[in-house]
């Protein structure tokens, strides 16, 4: 629902201070303009303080940025390969998207990632309101590293913010949990009914030991099926909302803050009409030399562990080899649910969908291919950029899809509905495998039975 009407948007779109701070952030980055309930063409760009004012007479309601910077914005295509986009590309800035349906619980993990990265000597950190539930972090691209090893940092996007993406969830998971839980009381059963999950679900049981070295058994906040880091909106070309846009559908201001003072923040004061000039820039260029450069070091590292503990756990997908892929009479339930199109989810459903083709044997060229033909059975397709840049840097087999048990992906869509086989797997992909070495098997039987 839009909640903004023309003149809410020209009262606020005329003055000066925010077109400046609009033209300002938008520099080297692709723009995208949204009008309502839809996007104008891409790429384009904003140049001019007045371009702001002009586009908001044209119905235009919310400016959107992208994360790489470029040398030229406008000579960006569909059709342009690794390359040619690397040519293009002069850097990138990492946004963190902390989004929940609860405003309080995104706002706690916010502080808690500004926290982590103050831990890991990150000095230049920025913070924004989403201008609905969430936040934006940001670190500029002026505070990492030029090169790592022998590449270039500039050339090192989407992969490296992936990775401090995830590094930094992986360890603020447990610190996130306990601030929650402590938020609301130690209720469970209150963040299960704000989150509407069963509270098994968000529950986790753990042994530790006291000072005597006696065991005793403790609840914790499982926080991942309702609170996440979006690394899967880390891809070429995707943009996120600018700082001083307005939000369509909470009418509010995507507002700068200072980071240390997020848990304060209060969503009255981003409303247009009564909101003041920002003293914050987000992602200011005037950085502390490299401060990020250890963050990402230490994410870089930790991705190496995570790599090595996946090798010694794929076995189990190494003991079948596949000499061609395994076709959709051996697809789990989710995934033929999934394939009829769906509303709300899709790009999660992009995500589940390349890494479970690519483990089950399909080529990129192939799982591109059937992308395409999925999504024009969604309702509301998405843009073919979105595809292409989930794409860019996408290896099939690389990565397994988000277990059955991830509450954001599979029933967070609507998607999971298990049959008794369901039952004894964690993955949609030992479903199928497992599928699979059945069919395999009963063909030899048959064989045998045959002579």
């Amino acid at each position: 629902m839009n909640m903004l009407d023309k003149g809410t948007c020209l009262r606020f779109y005329k003055r000066k201070d925010i077109q400046e701070a609009l033209v300002l952030h938008a520099k080297n980055k692709e723009v995208g303009m949204r009008f309502g309930e839809g996007f104008g063409k891409r790429p384009d760009i904003l140049s001019y303080p007045r371009d702001v004012l002009e586009l908001a007479l044209r119905n235009c309601t919310s400016f959107h940025a992208s994360e790489e910077r470029w040398s030229n914005p406008l000579a960006l295509d569909n059709t342009l390969h690794k390359k040619e986009l690397d040519s293009l590309r002069i850097g990138w800035d990492l946004v963190l998207d902390i989004d929940c349906a609860i405003f309080e619980y995104s706002q706690i993990c916010a502080d808690v990632v500004i926290k982590f990265l103050q831990y890991c000597g990150v000095k230049d950190i920025s913070c924004k309101y989403s201008g609905n539930k969430g936040f934006h972090i940001g670190v500029p691209f002026e505070a990492f590293p030029k090169k790592v090893g022998d590449i270039e940092m500039k050339n090192l996007f989407p992969e490296a913010a992936k990775k401090i993406a995830f590094y930094v969830k992986e360890n603020i998971k447990e610190e996130l949990g306990k601030r929650i839980i402590e938020f609301e009381g130690r209720n469970f059963k209150k963040i299960s009914e704000k989150t509407n999950l069963e509270t098994e679900k968000i529950k986790i049981k753990i042994t530790t030991k006291d000072e005597l070295g006696d065991k005793n058994e403790i609840e914790i906040l499982n926080v991942e099926p309702f609170l996440e880091i979006d690394t899967i909106l880390i891809s070429s070309r995707h943009l996120y909302r600018m700082p001083y846009s307005l939000h369509e559908k909470s009418g509010l201001v995507s507002l700068p803050l200072d980071p240390e003072q997020v848990m304060h923040f209060q969503k009255e004061t981003a409303r247009p009409d009564a909101l003041l000039s920002s003293l914050f820039i987000f992602l200011d260029r005037n950085v502390s030399n490299e401060s990020a450069r250890h963050l990402l070091v230490q994410a870089l590292d930790f991705d190496v562990k995570i790599q090595n503990e996946k090798e010694e756990s794929k076995k189990d997908y190494d003991e079948l080899k596949l000499t061609s892929p395994i076709k959709e009479e051996f697809f789990p339930p989710c995934m033929k649910l999934l394939l009829q199109g769906i509303g709300d989810g899709k790009k999660r459903g992009v995500f589940i969908l390349m890494n479970y083709l690519g483990k089950i044997g399909w080529s990129k060229e192939e799982i591109e291919a059937y992308l395409k033909r999925w999504n024009s059975k969604n309702a509301e397709p998405l843009r073919e950029v979105y595809l292409k840049g989930q794409l860019y840097a996408f290896k099939a087999g690389d990565k397994l899809p988000p277990n059955c048990n991830n509450e954001a992906y599979y029933r967070g869509i609507g998607i999971c509905k298990p049959d008794t086989f369901c039952q004894r797997i964690r993955n949609p992909v030992n479903y199928t495998i497992l599928k699979w070495k059945r069919h395999l098997h009963d063909l030899q039987e048959n064989e045998k039975s045959a002579e």
